[in-house]
Order: structure tokens, then C-alpha cells, then sequence
């Protein structure tokens, strides 16, 4: 392992332990030649997952990528960091029990709007917005729907728009 500040070759390992839950193992180094420390990850190689876009164009799953457009979902929301790699890490353990090695991006966003529904629907909303594209304000108004026909399933208590509790929709 070089060092990422001198490129020297050689290191020693200060400190292991386990990592996103117990999937990969964190080890702190130090330099011996410029005594710099950094972080790196020792991970289980999976085999390559591809991912086929809306233009039918190919790329490498990338899971930074993901955490990414999860985390701009989530922003301001108070959903803690490590809530996020959890969803992260659901989603790729999942994809990674697939037969298939090829995933429309369309059933990753399936998967993170699953994963967001029950946590948050401002970040749920905010993600549809840009995975499906959204349009106009028919498209935020139908996607609310879809959250308060899903809640009105699962709860028994009335559904709270806009401060009501009569169980009223949010009309536009």
C-alpha cells in the first residue's frame, strides 16, 4: 500500500477494525517514511455489477455515486450519516444476491424510494423529483397521493396534511 501523500511503498497498520457492518475493515496507517497517517478499507471483491441507463448507455455500479444522490435527498432532513450507508448498503447487498449482473437504473431508483419511503417523505419526494423526473407540480401532487395512499394502508391513525387531522388530502 503507497502512501497517498510520498508514494512510498512502505507502511504499518496503527489500528483494525471492523467496518459498515462487518462487511469490510477499516485500518489506519502511518508512513515510515513521512509518518503521514491515513485510512484505508480492506472490502470482499464482488463481481461487477453493470448498470444500464435511460439511454441504454453502460457504467460500473458505483456505490458513491449512490450515497451521493441519497445524501442530496436527505439533506436538512436530520437522517444521520450512518442511516445513509445502511440504505447504501441494503441496496448493493441486494443487487448483489441478483443472478443478473445487469440493473436498469430504473430498479435501483425503485429500490432507494423503498428505502426512503418509511424514513422520510420530504427526502422520499425529493428524490422521486429527479429519479422520475418530474415535471410539473402534477407529478410532486401525485407522488404525495402515492405517500398518503400507502400510509392511509398502513396506519390506522388519519393521515396529517398541512396541519389537518380530518385526514384530507393536499389538493393543488
Amino acid at each position: 500500500m503507497q502512501c497517498p501523500f510520498c508514494q512510498h511503498p512502505s507502511n504499518r497498520v496503527l489500528e483494525s477494525r471492523s467496518a459498515e457492518s462487518g462487511r469490510s475493515i477499516r485500518r489506519r496507517r502511518e508512513c515510515l517514511k513521512c509518518n503521514s497517517r491515513f485510512t484505508t478499507y480492506e472490502r470482499i471483491e464482488y463481481v461487477p455489477i453493470t448498470v444500464v441507463k435511460r439511454n441504454n448507455n453502460r457504467e460500473l455500479f458505483n456505490r458513491s455515486k449512490l450515497l451521493r444522490g441519497i445524501a442530496r435527498a436527505c439533506e436538512k432532513t436530520g437522517i444521520e450519516a450512518s442511516r445513509l450507508e445502511t440504505i447504501v448498503d441494503n441496496i448493493e447487498a441486494d443487487l448483489q444476491q441478483r443472478t443478473t449482473r445487469e440493473i436498469a437504473s430504473a430498479d435501483i431508483g425503485e429500490l432507494v424510494l423503498q428505502q426512503l419511503q418509511p424514513l422520510s417523505e420530504v427526502a422520499y419526494v425529493r428524490f422521486a423529483s429527479v429519479y422520475r423526473q418530474f415535471t410539473g407540480i402534477r407529478d410532486f401532487a401525485d407522488a404525495l397521493n402515492h405517500l398518503q395512499a400507502d400510509d392511509a394502508t398502513t396506519e390506522t391513525q388519519p393521515y396529517i396534511t398541512n396541519g389537518n387531522r380530518n385526514g384530507s388530502a393536499l389538493t393543488v
